[in-house]
């Protein structure tokens, strides 16, 4: 009986997957381009999608950085497992992951560009009729990108996705409080004059990997925007979630998001980390960043799912 089970379930999967099709996708935001990826189920009409927006760094639609050589692949696994249950899935390049837009990029390091390309790509699927409705999913540094641009009305669910509950100055200030007081009271120093001023004369030697001259007018825009704030601003429904493994973003949060939003639905995974994978082992958390085979959360499948869904 189980083996009878087990082939149901696999035929089912090969199905499912064998209906998956992907369509490659050039949006242009100006100068700016940002290829991606379509995927949805052929057979379906009026599926839901999801639009998802990268957190921090160099992130492409996969979820992979050159240069740090994180190869978690963590988008497209979430693609791949919404694609089997009925959900599409667009998921595009961020604009600083393409080589050919660094030269567009130098003279607007505004953080609300991010927003822009957001909005991009909700506006080009608003109209789509193979879709029914447009999840927009921001995932940390994107939690607060996405919250942004869903103040368009143009969609009608968000999901934060391991998203951090203030400015990012504050962050900043309270996460070195967690290693050192010292470094703490240097960066809340840097930090304030940067807020009074829009720049840092001189920047503190233990601190130029952030505040490097390049980085000060993008900082300064990002640390405008309180995220506890933003999000009593959206008026469609919200789900909130974090994993207890995250080591980039804790579980307190997104708490302290759902406190800002009390109408908002919250979902604490166990044992989840910030690249979306199940950890069992401590030893493994970083290990899961730097390659493809760690498995998605399940639960976090789930939780997406039946809140799209819903």
């Amino acid at each position: 009986m189980k083996i009878t089970l087990i082939l149901i379930f696999f035929s089912c999967l090969m199905f499912s997957q064998e209906h998956i099709i992907s369509e490659e996708i050039l949006l242009k935001n100006d100068s700016i381009q940002l290829p991606g990826t379509l995927s949805y189920n052929k057979e379906l009409k009026n599926q839901p999608l999801v639009i998802f927006i990268h957190g921090s760094g160099n992130v492409d639609r996969n979820g992979n950085q050159a240069g740090v050589n994180i190869k978690a692949e963590y988008i497209k696994q979430l693609a791949d497992s919404l694609n089997t249950r009925g959900i599409a899935f667009y998921r595009y390049d961020k604009r600083n992951s393409t080589e050919e837009n660094l030269k567009f990029m130098m003279g607007d390091l505004d953080f609300y560009r991010f927003v822009d390309d957001a909005t991009l790509a909700i506006k080009h699927y608003k109209e789509d009729n193979r879709f029914s409705s447009i999840t927009l999913i921001g995932h940390s540094q994107g939690s607060l990108v996405a919250m942004l641009a869903t103040q368009n009305k143009n969609v009608d669910k968000y999901i934060s996705l391991a998203g951090i509950s203030e400015d990012m100055g504050t962050f900043i200030i309270n996460s070195y409080k967690q290693v050192s007081q010292d470094m703490s009271n240097m960066a809340k120093a840097q930090i304030t004059e940067l807020k009074e001023t829009g720049t840092i004369e001189t920047v503190n030697p233990a601190l130029a990997h952030l505040f490097s001259k390049p980085n000060q007018p993008f900082f300064f825009t990002w640390m405008a925007y309180n995220p506890s704030e933003e999000i009593k601003k959206i008026s469609i429904p919200v789900l909130i979630i974090n994993g207890t493994k995250d080591l980039q973003v804790k579980v307190e949060e997104a708490n302290k998001l759902h406190e800002a939003k009390p109408d908002s639905e919250l979902v604490i995974i166990e044992n989840m980390n910030h690249v979306l994978k199940t950890i069992d082992k401590d030893e493994d958390n970083l290990k899961s960043y730097y390659t493809p085979d760690f498995s998605l959360s399940e639960e976090l499948i789930n939780s997406v799912e039946a809140f799209i869904k819903k």
